[in-house]
Formats: structure tokens, sequence, C-alpha cells
């Protein structure tokens, strides 16, 4: 039996939402390349047709950052005390994960800017530009300056966004037809492309990296708990208005010229190229622009925030608790993670990728997203959160759904990280 925990003491003034911040972070965290490319995939392929998975995406992660920022709030305890509360599986799972996905994450994630970059700049090749992007991104988080790190994070996510949606204006997309695909219907073939989308729209590991930035934030009592709230929605429909604009581009540029992409990031730079052959060369490094922006907002939020939860893992596993100084942002813990996503992978990016790591990388990963949605319901559902911050009844079947969705997502990424491998 769990001991019942109770509330942080209210302090200080009401926050505002002039303080909204962390929910745009881990929002775009959440965004990068394989997420832009499987949304255009899905609009070349039946155009509008899965438009609703978007917005399935957005109130998906809606309530499960919700019950991140709810749990700490509501316990003063980050999430992963709280799975630690669970059992000790937990960190026979996590520890693993964590270490795995950190290596293979780091040399796509280098990758991911490298390519974009060298496309506007290739005096330099993809891993030279890839690992200065890396060494960037361990400079701007070494230090654990959260202030700053937010302020990289939302000129990062102003830059994408205004180049997506510029792109999906340009199209002049078709309103009545974009309209219809609000209604819940699966093409056939479509089912893959819908798990995709709807679990694509901005959900990684860094959802639940939510109560860690929420506390760098100072958002630590439950009279935090509205503007939290606020933060959480008004970052997600941003990002479904961003992924909205991947779709219509995908649709309108793609779909209605009968025009296929390449799959994984090479499939941003052959829609640069589209893009430039309709609308003229500026319209595809304006476009190249915005693919480095999402797939480097991508990389300093996983180097910050993925960080801040190894930190607090080994911390916990060692006995010291989340407020020892190695266990915080800026500690020891939280700079060997930064340093373990910056320079082994970098071997990677020049001597490929070895199966069994990627297929224990997919095997690990495709369970992360029902991981979190199960125990999320599971703790706040039991007395190790108070009464009044549990979850309703509403709550409980959104989860339950997110749940369910995310493991058939899980059974079909595992099907193809086995196959791949």
């Amino acid at each position: 039996m769990a001991t019942q925990t109770s509330a942080p003491v209210d302090e200080g003034t009401r926050p505002t939402w002039k303080l909204v911040g962390p929910g745009l972070v881990v929002a775009a965290t959440g965004v990068g390349a394989a997420d832009l490319v499987a949304t255009l995939v899905a609009g070349s392929k039946y155009g509008y047709a899965l438009l609703w998975c978007v917005v399935v995406g957005c109130v998906m992660k809606i309530v499960l950052v919700e019950g991140a920022g709810r749990y700490s709030l509501a316990t003063g305890r980050t999430i992963y005390e709280g799975w630690s509360s669970l059992g000790k599986w937990t960190h026979w799972y996590f520890g693993p994960y964590i270490v795995v996905w950190g290596f293979v994450y780091g040399a796509a994630a280098m990758a991911g800017t490298g390519l974009p970059l060298h496309s506007l700049l290739p005096f330099m090749s993809v891993p030279a530009w890839g690992i200065l992007s890396g060494l960037i991104g361990l400079a701007l988080v070494w230090w654990g300056h959260y202030g700053l790190f937010e302020k990289v994070c939302a000129a990062l996510v102003g830059i994408m966004f205004v180049t997506m949606v510029g792109a999906a204006i340009m199209t002049v997309p078709n309103i009545p037809e974009l309209v219809t695909g609000l209604v819940p219907l699966i093409p056939d073939g479509g089912m893959v492309n819908v798990l995709a989308l709807a679990g694509g729209v901005g959900g990684t590991i860094t959802l639940a990296a939510y109560g860690y930035w929420i506390r760098e934030k100072g958002w630590t009592t439950t009279r935090h708990m509205g503007v939290m709230r606020l933060d959480n929605t008004v970052a997600y429909v941003v990002t479904g208005l961003f992924v909205l604009a991947t779709l219509i581009v995908g649709a309108e540029l793609l779909y209605s010229a009968s025009i296929a992409i390449k799959t994984g990031d090479q499939g941003l730079l052959d829609l640069s190229n589209v893009l430039a052959d309709r609308y003229g060369v500026w319209a595809g490094k304006v476009f190249l622009v915005g693919f480095w922006a999402a797939a480097m907002s991508s990389l300093v939020g996983v180097w910050n925030g993925v960080s801040m939860m190894f930190a607090d893992f080994v911390g916990h596993v060692r006995g010291h608790g989340a407020d020892h100084p190695d266990s915080r942002l800026g500690g020891r813990y939280y700079r060997a993670y930064i340093l373990w996503l910056t320079f082994p992978p970098m071997v990677m990016m020049f001597l490929g990728k070895p199966v069994y790591l990627i297929l224990a990388y997919g095997v690990l990963g495709a369970f992360f997203m029902p991981f979190l949605s199960v125990t999320l319901l599971w703790l706040l559902n039991t007395d190790r959160v108070p009464r009044e911050w549990r979850n309703k009844v509403p709550s409980n079947v959104a989860m339950v759904l997110c749940a369910l969705a995310f493991i058939a997502l899980a059974l079909n990424e595992l099907q193809k990280a086995v196959r791949g491998a």
C-alpha cells in the first residue's frame, strides 16, 4: 500500500498566463523531423483524410502531459519517484531504455540537424554539421540555465512554425476538403499511418520530462495547476496547427501532384526541392531553415530534458533523492548524460548503426508510451496522489484510450523493429 502524499503548500502570488513556457518546450521537442515526414507522407497518400488524427494526437498528448504535470504539482515528486513507488521493475525497464535510447537518438538527432545545414551550406559534410550541432546543444544546456534554454527553444519554435505555416499558406489550401478531413475515417491500408500520425504529434520520452521543466520554471505547488494546464493546452494547440500545416503541404503540394517523397529525414530535403521548383529557390531555402529549427529544437530539448530524467534516475538508484545537487539540472549525472548523448553517438555517424543496438532501441522504445500511459493511470488513481488531484472519470477514459492506442502503435513498431533487424 502506497503512503498518502500531501500536496505541496501553496506559496507566493497566483501565476498568470504570461508565465506560459514549458509546454511549448515539451511539445516542440517531441516534434522532430521523423514526425514531419510521417505527416507529409500521410498527406501525400491520403490528402486531408487523416486530418482528424492530428486532432486526436494533440488531445492524447494534452491528457498525458497534464497527468504528468498534475502528479508533480500535487505530490512535489518527480515522475521517476512515482515510477519507483510502483516497484523495482520500473528500474529494470527504464535504466536500459534511457541508456540505449540516448546513444541511438544522439546520432539520429545530430544527423537530422546536419542534413538541412549541409543542403544550405555544403562546404561541410552532414556528419560535420551534425557534430557541430551536437556540440552547440551541449554548450547551450551544460550549465543548466533553464531561462536561456527556454528562450532558445521559443526562438526555434517560432522559426519552424512560421516556416511551415507559410509553406501551407502558399499552397492555397482547399478549405472545404480540409473540413471533411475532420470526419473520423480510415482509408484502405491507412491504419499504420493513422497510428503514426496520432502517436507522433509530439510524443516521445520528453513528455515525461514536463514535470522537470515546470519545476525549473518555478511551478512547484498546486497553486500552479491552472497555469500548468493552460500552458500544456496552448502548447499542443500550437503544435497541432504546425502539424496541420505540414499535412496541408503534403495534401496540396504532393498528393495533388502525385509526388512521392522518401521516408526518413531525406523526405524533407525532397520537399524543399519541390518547393524550390514550384515557388523559387528562396522557398526551398526558407523551408530548410525551418527543417533545421525543428531538428535543432528536438536536439536541444533532449539534451536538457532527458538528461534531467537520467540524473533523477541515477540519483534515485544511488539513494540521493530528487533534491540532491547531483540529481538536479546542472549536476554531475545530468552532465554525464549530456556527454553520453553527444560523443559516443558520433561514432555511429561514420560507422553505421549496429543491428542489435537498433533492435534493442526499437523494442525498448516501442514500449515507452504504453509504459507512460499505464503508469500514469496507476499513479493518478491511488493514494500516491492526494484525493482531490486524482483522476476523475473523463481523465480515466481518456488515459485508457491513450494506453490502448499506444499499445497498438507499440506492437506495430515492435514488428517493424524486428523485421528491420
